[in-house]
């Protein structure tokens, strides 16, 4: 019986309403009348005057929060490359799933924009890898574990595949449990925990017996392998993607092999596995300097065949890794910008939304902003320098464009807005870290952070240190760490309504918060 639309689109916000309104943002400012607009004509008039409408940034929050929400169902298969809005028989890259970032980028707005729920169907996915991956394992590397390559689909293909320039790449199952791993963090779920460890230890196994001595260095090296999917010059010019031991694989393999060895501990298990983690760990490569200043693509200072790649594959340890932090490795995060000036800003959407990402953990507000308003760019604009349409960016329904349309632009450039304006990954949780000066007045509510709490902040940055109230709710018992905005001195800082003393609890520029329990409440006020 036909319902009619009315009826559809009521029972249809019934069925959201509840999950996507526990994160709110709003930012204040701006010409009011540009959200009447269609949104076609608002993107336009955004893409010549975005200081006119800062509320956009807010629609296109909520949008990919949206989009994961109608295209993640328990029990269902995780979104790939279009979602669930291909518009063709034969889909583009064949509606599989590639794994040097794009599945992995459909979920970075799922943890911090609180709906964890929705990566159980990734979840189910990986684990359903393991068995082909097992298989793969053995029959091309004679390796224990389990390994899975760029492509994955609905039939559990794990084997190498297309092209060695990038198919060649076989981190993709460390790449995957780092979003595993992150559920833990998030969630503080311990039986989540026990069922993921064997995944994770799993791909940990495949290294453990795949890695080899370096001749040169020394180090332990992934080898085939390339840096996805740019290639470089040999001293002879010849142009090579396959490489030895690149630094994304070596910043991933330390991200797997530190992730599953405080899984170990936490679950008290595999003393023997742990020691032999702590020794591999020892043997990578750390992530190095070239003479430029920035951070080297693989194992020598090679020059790269494309200085403007689409894939910033060397700074993964930057994001979604965190390895490269202000507090810890203040010179990765030099070479880390020096790395990104060089790379440029303007490429593929889903180029553009990771670099949204990385400017906000350098805390580089305004090239965050700048980049973000590329992504928000029309394609069918004149790019001014060749005449021809853009290409990539935003099309008129906003969803973004490799091109063609390509969902995890919208999933990444969401994650960049929330990481602009929280962020927990890094060991402390630390508002508003790269709040550009045209988002002057504002707030958002119901970010998750890592330890299972939630965080809402609101700020105006004609005060000093422009954080004015931030409340953190505690959902399970953590140790929380508070990095304060640089200029907020004057404050007031309560645990379930009882005054803290901010002086006693600060330590190396952090607050260390005392043990929250669960329904515990922080606040914070400006004064």
């Amino acid at each position: 019986e036909a319902q009619g639309e009315e009826k559809i689109y009521e029972a249809h916000k019934r069925q959201f309403s509840a999950r996507m309104d526990r994160v709110q943002m709003r930012l204040d400012g701006g010409d009011a009348s540009r959200s009447a607009l269609p949104i076609d004509q608002r993107l336009t008039a955004y893409h010549e005057h975005p200081e006119a409408d800062p509320a956009l940034a807010s629609l296109y929050l909520q949008l990919g929060r949206y989009l994961l929400l109608s295209s993640t169902r328990p029990g269902a298969l995780p979104p790939n490359l279009q979602g669930l809005w291909t518009n063709t028989i034969q889909a583009p890259w064949n509606g599989d799933y590639h794994l040097n970032i794009n599945l992995q980028m459909n979920y970075w707005p799922s943890e911090k924009g609180n709906l964890g729920e929705a990566v159980s169907p990734l979840t189910d996915w990986i684990a359903s890898q393991v068995r082909s991956g097992e298989a793969t394992a053995k029959s091309f590397y004679n390796a224990e574990g389990w390994v899975t390559h760029i492509l994955g689909n609905l039939w559990q293909f794990t084997a190498p595949g297309e092209h060695p320039s990038w198919g060649a790449t076989n981190t993709s199952a460390a790449w995957l449990c780092e979003h595993l791993f992150n559920h833990y963090r998030y969630s503080q779920d311990r039986s989540y925990l026990e069922r993921i460890y064997p995944v994770m230890q799993g791909a940990v196994r495949f290294f453990l017996t795949t890695l080899v001595r370096d001749p040169k260095t020394n180090y332990l090296v992934n080898v085939p392998t390339t840096s996805p999917e740019n290639s470089y010059y040999t001293p002879e010019g010849q142009e090579v993607a396959v490489a030895a031991g690149s630094t994304m694989d070596n910043q991933i393999l330390r991200e797997l092999f530190t992730n599953t060895r405080e899984a170990a501990l936490l679950l008290k298990r595999d003393r023997t596995f742990v020691d032999s983690l702590s020794t591999a760990l020892r043997s990578l490569k750390p992530t190095t300097l070239g003479p430029d200043g920035r951070i080297m693509e693989w194992m020598e200072n090679f020059a790269e065949a494309e200085p403007h790649h689409r894939h910033v594959s060397h700074l993964y340890g930057l994001y979604p890794g965190s390895e490269i932090t202000q507090e810890a490795t203040p010179e990765l995060v030099e070479a880390a910008r020096r790395s990104l000036d060089a790379r440029g800003a303007s490429s593929t959407s889903w180029s553009m939304a990771w670099k949204v990402n990385f400017r906000a953990r350098l805390g580089d507000a305004e090239e965050a902003y700048k980049v973000l308003n590329l992504l928000l760019r029309p394609v069918a604009e004149l790019d001014p320098k060749t005449g021809k349409a853009n290409g990539s960016g935003t099309e008129n329904n906003l969803f973004s464009a490799h091109p063609p349309f390509q969902i995890d632009g919208n999933f990444g450039g969401a994650s960049g807005i929330m990481e602009m304006l929280l962020r927990s990954e890094t060991g402390s949780i630390t508002p508003l870290p790269a709040l550009p000066k045209a988002w002057a007045k504002g707030e958002i509510t119901g970010l998750r952070v890592v330890g299972n709490a939630t965080c809402s902040l609101s700020w105006d940055q004609s005060k000093p240190g422009s954080l004015s109230y931030l409340e953190l709710v505690s959902h399970s018992p953590y140790r929380h760490q508070l990095t304060l905005p640089k200029g907020l001195e004057r404050y007031e800082l309560r645990l379930n309504g009882r005054l803290l003393q901010p002086k006693q609890l600060l330590r190396s520029g952090r607050l260390q918060l005392p043990l929250m329990k669960a329904g515990d409440k922080l606040t914070l006020t400006a004064r």
